[in-house]
């Protein structure tokens, strides 16, 4: 039996294997990830975690990867002096090392890689990373992905400035970096979230505003609510924010008024905090084709599992947040990830526990969509939904081509948001091919869920049947000069000849692999 022949333009065989690896690799250096690594090195593995705090003042610009605002100090520049501000605020990295573990800290994870549909020619299973000069592969045998969660942002007029940030954000820069620029915060939501957002910026010797709650009630713990009270602090229920004003340096006053109408009031602040919610990083777990459940009761798009920590990709496994927010003890959590991953590098059969149920919590798309509902009540079209592609709520819902483009055809003028609903179920990338929506530099992390929402409410579904629009790496903002840095072999680019960038590429497609290839070869070669 012969073996089949190799088409020599393919890429199989060519891919260079990873200049780094390790038995196990954990991204996210919060409790459930460090948890993770420490019990995986005891347990005799080599293990790599990574960490991309501290998070440079670029990336912070962008939003990226939590939603900043803008309201970071000068002090992000300093990169030594962040460093110094991660080890300091967080103690379990010391036992990281103690352990045995490598810990790269200041390093993304812009992408994964397994071999299987699309991927047939990888060497082996890799994550891509990289710092602020240079991009790498690291080989594994174990992926455990203990990236947390990502703040959820909402649109109101005058949320584009500086000023306007998310409580995972204001948390980072508060608690971790020391780097807040603000003075008094203005607090949206009522869920545990939102009170100990509150409770946290008092302690920090900061001013609260009030916190702002479109229900009735209160949504989180009692007892917090009490302690936020006797702070002198007032939580507005049944009020929605209409909108922020500011000067030079971003937010300085913001109106609110009664959902069900009435006199609407100005309070002062200098920042306005979403603790609305906050959403499962699930960006990594996407791009390396794992299936997503729709689970309001934990945040809402979450990776699906077979276990507690388990999925059905191999060799990858889920813990902390970025599994579903509210879930086991995280440090407990991450030692189950690490069990199953020392468990498979040896080879050894382990069954993981099942997906345990979880205590009744806040129904996150219900809560999310009386918050949209609220905000699309007091605004209008003309507010902006998409930062990075100024796309406007009125452009998403009449599905108006990018304004750079210049004036629709009469065809396209007459699509909606209606007529695309006539011909099947809504789908967020279509709306993102169609409008930019979410193409942005930011990669959707201040519009996705939004985008969703205004889409639900337009058309009358409910959002958990409208899927999120899709990840690709690289999952990170980057700079292509990062990107480019780890050169292809020459074997990879010898014989590509129909892509961009090699001499031969203008073989005509038809003359590939005919007795006429060979002449196209030698004049392109010759004179380009």
């Amino acid at each position: 039996m012969t073996s089949p022949t190799i088409d020599r333009f393919s890429i199989t065989g060519k891919l260079p294997h990873a200049k780094q690896k390790a038995d196990i690799v954990v991204v996210g250096a919060g409790q459930a990830g460090v948890a993770a690594a420490v019990a995986a090195a005891k347990g005799g593995a080599s293990v790599l975690l990574v960490d991309e705090n501290p998070v440079s003042a670029s990336l912070m610009g962008l939003d990226t990867p939590l939603y900043f605002g803008g309201r970071m100090t000068r002090a992000v520049d300093n990169k030594a002096r962040m460093i110094e501000q991660v080890f300091a605020s967080d103690p379990q990295l010391e036992e990281a090392f103690e352990a045995g573990v490598e810990v790269s800290l200041g390093v993304y994870a812009w992408g994964a890689f397994q071999n299987g549909p699309g991927m047939a020619a990888m060497p082996e299973a890799a994550i891509g990373l990289a710092d602020e000069e240079r991009s790498w592969m690291v080989a594994y045998k174990q992926l455990i992905l203990a990236t947390g969660s990502r703040d959820l942002s909402l649109s109101f007029q005058g949320w584009d400035q500086p000023g306007v940030m998310g409580a995972n954000g204001l948390h980072a820069l508060i608690k971790r970096y020391d780097a807040f620029a603000g003075n008094e915060v203005l607090i949206l939501g009522s869920g545990d979230l939102a009170l100990n957002t509150a409770l946290m910026v008092v302690e920090a010797g900061l001013k609260v505003a009030a916190l702002i709650e479109v229900r009735d009630t209160v949504q989180g713990d009692i007892g917090l609510a009490d302690k936020v009270r006797g702070h002198g602090i007032e939580i507005l229920t049944g009020h929605v924010i209409v909108s922020a004003k500011g000067g030079a340096d971003g937010v300085e006053q913001a109106t609110v008024v009664p959902v069900g109408g009435g006199d609407s009031r100005t309070l002062v602040c200098d920042t306005v905090c979403q603790a609305i919610g906050v959403v499962p990083a699930i960006e990594l777990f996407n791009v390396l084709g794992g299936k997503l459940a729709v689970r309001s009761d934990l945040g809402g798009h979450v990776p699906q599992r077979t276990g507690a920590v388990s999925t059905a990709l191999a060799n990858v496994l889920v813990t902390g947040d970025c599994a579903g927010l509210g879930s086991l003890d995280a440090a407990a959590h991450g030692r189950a990830a690490a069990a199953l991953a020392l468990a498979g590098i040896a080879g050894q059969a382990m069954a993981d526990e099942p997906v345990a149920a979880q205590a009744p919590g806040l129904d996150a798309h219900a809560y999310h969509t009386d918050w949209m509902a609220a905000l699309l009540k007091v605004g209008d079209d003309s507010i902006v939904v998409c930062q990075c592609e100024e796309v406007t709520r009125g452009d998403l819902t009449a599905v108006r081509q990018p304004r750079y483009l210049g004036a629709p055809s009469d065809v396209a003028a007459k699509r909606d948001i209606n007529s695309l609903a006539a011909d099947g179920p809504l789908n967020q990338d279509q709306f993102k091919r169609l409008t930019r929506a979410c193409m942005g530099q930011c990669q959707a992390r201040r519009c996705r869920e939004q985008v969703a929402l205004i889409l639900a409410q337009s058309s009358g579904v409910d959002v958990s049947k409208v899927p999120l629009a899709g990840y690709r790496a690289p999952v990170r903002p980057l700079p292509m000069s990062v990107l480019a840095a780890d050169d292809e072999p020459a074997a990879l680019t010898a014989d590509w000849d129909v892509w961009f960038g090699i001499p031969t590429q203008w073989i005509p497609y038809q003359d590939i692999g005919s007795d006429r290839e060979p002449y196209h070869i030698a004049n392109l070669t010759d004179t380009i």
